[in-house]
């Protein structure tokens, strides 16, 4: 018990982290329960983990925070369509060929910030988070079912280089997108079989 208190007394707590930590949650548990205001949440969420990233050394996850910005304007004109998306399953087919492509990108990527950008952290990870997070934020605007599978795999990578890092409560905060992300797995099979 007091190597974890040791933990949370020398992570580096501000309210920066608090608020990013808050508005992330918020807004996987608003898009699990298929929640419009997520995205407003979303939008909160990424501008402040911009700057985190930034401040940290992860350049493709800040960049990254760019691109969910986009995304959650995107997600709130889809999902408040007049005829608004149903969750959908994509084919194995599909998943093997985003993986295929998220791994030449990921290695493009990753060669580029180790070549390029000498304070780059963990750029190989930091790009395999990165490009499969593009991926998986597009399944959650378009409502496929397997975003929750990416999204466990990419939060727990993520886990490890906010660890690395010393920021335990960003740590423990992708360990609360994961558990929440097994929820809204299995929340939105269940919504699936409700709208058939």
């Amino acid at each position: 018990m007091e190597e974890i208190i040791q933990i949370f007394s020398n992570a580096n707590l501000n309210w920066i982290t608090i608020c990013a930590a808050i508005s992330g949650i918020l807004y996987i548990i608003l898009a699990a329960k298929e929640n419009v205001w997520c995205w407003l949440a979303a939008s909160i969420s990424v501008c402040l983990y911009m700057y985190i990233n930034y401040d940290l050394g992860y350049y493709s996850q800040a960049v990254l925070q760019i691109f969910y910005l986009f995304m959650a304007i995107y997600g709130y004109v889809m999902w408040n369509k007049l005829d608004p998306e149903r969750i959908k399953e994509w084919s194995a087919k599909k998943h093997l060929f985003i993986i295929f492509i998220g791994a030449i990108i990921t290695f493009i990527i990753g060669f580029i910030l180790t070549e390029y950008v000498e304070d780059s952290e963990q750029p190989i990870l930091d790009s395999l988070t990165t490009v499969f997070s593009v991926f998986a934020s597009y399944m959650v605007a378009k409502k496929v079912l397997g975003n929750w599978l990416y999204w466990i795999v990419i939060d727990s990578l993520i886990i490890y280089l906010y660890y690395i890092q010393g920021e335990f409560i960003l740590a423990l905060q992708f360990l609360v997108y994961i558990i929440i992300a097994v929820y809204g797995y299995f929340s939105w099979i269940q919504r699936m079989k409700t709208n058939d």
